[in-house]
């Protein structure tokens, strides 16, 4: 199995299936539905970030990278090779894991756990926690008794049984239609849940057929729980995202690649109507991101090496009310296989290669945006034909976006309540005059963000 070609596998793996009978209702985000992706933090590192930032800034929930036991090697894809379901992968032990839960919890976060179960580890040799393996034999866990018969790797997108019944860069598939198989992944997901886990990010869901999805969430002792499936759409492909609508929330890859195309070479003003009126997924089920640790090495999305188009895109996302976000926050990478810095270990943003895009100002102080404007309508929408836009919330927020190269100065109608604000981009104070407006100057790649929970800077 090449190196590459599990990367970009296990970077390309998406969602879909067959129509469930009786579908399950994710479970309602609730008053704070922005999740921090800390993309390959050590669990210890997650747990600091939670009472440090994440708590603080209103984020709702953090997701936590594979916890269980993996293949050896420093690339961050082997966290997605799965070698047993002991939690005792690079990021931390089951302490570990136990503590960073208990941390988040008592800072006000909720944690969804990525969860690789379509497939286990290629190859042989000893995974993280000391289990031996060899492909299709894994001690205690699973035999080849347990696999799907199609021994060979997909190659084929419109053909559903080669999508959901072939393996993915030559991993091998389990067969989710199986009863053993189906219990032990539950068991798996059951064991996460008693240690305080509130959900699931399901890896590679496409390649699974969504009623087994459904008969294994059946089985958990929570069915509540958040559910969160990878669902990358293709045009034409066999599968589609749609059909896990009834399991859970749905990833929709689509809004991060129309995002970038807008950002890069259309108009911000085309963002009128972003969402279902561009034939998404329902926004209720739908999970958004402007990048995760796959669409950034493939470039199809924005990356943080996107500059200011990077930092406004995710301004957009986080004020404008289309489904659920997904901040990602990750590392610098120049090798699209590089695991993570110091094995995980986040000692200080900003240092030693990681990113933090979750604690930049620009993209935190937004997060409070979003817990204020929920549940309020678009109002007031104003562009410029081009690269700005700016657009309220109800009564309650008011964004600005600034994609353009020059300044733009100009008087703002909003719907708030007069009196002082603080915008929150930028940390100056701004005031609404009785009439609902104000007036600014926006630097060519910033933004103005006001919202009634932050009246004074």
């Amino acid at each position: 199995m090449p190196r590459r070609a599990a990367a970009a596998a296990l970077a390309l793996t998406a969602g879909a299936a067959l129509t469930v009978a009786a579908p399950a209702q994710a479970a309602p985000p609730g008053t704070k539905d922005v999740t921090a992706v800390l993309f390959e933090w050590k669990f210890s590192s997650v747990a600091k970030a939670c009472t440090d930032t994440l708590g603080p800034a209103g984020y709702g929930y953090v997701q936590v990278s594979p916890p269980q036991e993996h293949i050896q090697g420093p690339q961050w894809w082997t966290s997605y090779q799965p070698v047993s379901y002991r939690i005792a992968g690079r990021l931390g032990d089951r302490a570990a894991f136990q503590s960073m839960i208990d941390t988040c919890h008592a800072a006000g976060v909720k944690v969804v756990v990525d969860t690789v179960i379509n497939h286990m580890a290629a190859g042989n040799g000893i995974g993280t926690g000391g289990t031996g393996y060899s492909k299709y034999d894994y001690p205690g866990t699973y035999s080849g008794f347990d696999m799907d018969d199609c021994r060979a790797t997909i190659g084929n997108y419109q053909d559903r049984v080669n999508v959901q019944h072939c393996e993915l860069v030559g991993l091998a598939d389990l067969d989710t239609g199986e009863e053993y198989v189906r219990g032990r992944i539950a068991a798996y997901l059951n064991d996460l849940l008693s240690l305080g886990a509130d959900g699931f990010r399901i890896d590679a869901a496409k390649h699974m057929p969504a009623a087994d999805l459904a008969n294994i969430k059946s089985r958990l002792a929570d069915r509540s729980a958040y559910w969160k499936q990878e669902a990358i759409f293709g045009a034409g492909e066999a599968v589609s995202p749609g059909e896990y609508l009834g399991n859970g929330d749905v990833q929709e890859f689509r809004y991060a690649r129309d995002l970038k195309r807008v950002f890069q070479n259309e108009n911000l003003a085309y963002l009128k109507n972003y969402g279902e009126g561009w034939g998404y997924m329902q926004s209720a089920k739908s999970a958004v991101f402007v990048d995760n640790h796959d669409t950034e090495r493939g470039g199809d999305t924005l990356s943080y090496k996107n500059g200011s188009a990077y930092t406004l895109a995710n301004v957009f996302m986080l004020a404008w009310p289309y489904g659920s976000p997904d901040v990602h926050s990750g590392y610098e990478w120049s090798d699209k296989d590089a695991g993570p810095p110091s094995g995980g270990q986040v000692n200080a943003c900003y240092s030693g290669g990681w990113k933090c895009q979750h604690a930049w100002r620009e993209i935190s102080s937004m997060v409070a945006f979003r817990n204020t404007a929920r549940g309020q309508a678009v109002t007031d929408w104003w562009d410029n034909g081009g690269d700005a836009i700016a657009f309220g919330r109800g009564s309650k927020a008011y964004v600005a976006i600034n994609h353009e190269p020059g300044q733009l100065n100009r008087t703002f109608q909003t719907s708030l309540p007069a009196g002082s604000y603080c915008d929150v981009q930028n940390r100056r104070p701004v005031t609404v005059d009785s009439t609902g407006k104000f007036t600014a100057t926006l630097g060519g790649g910033t933004a103005l963000a006001l919202h009634t929970g932050a009246r004074t800077c």
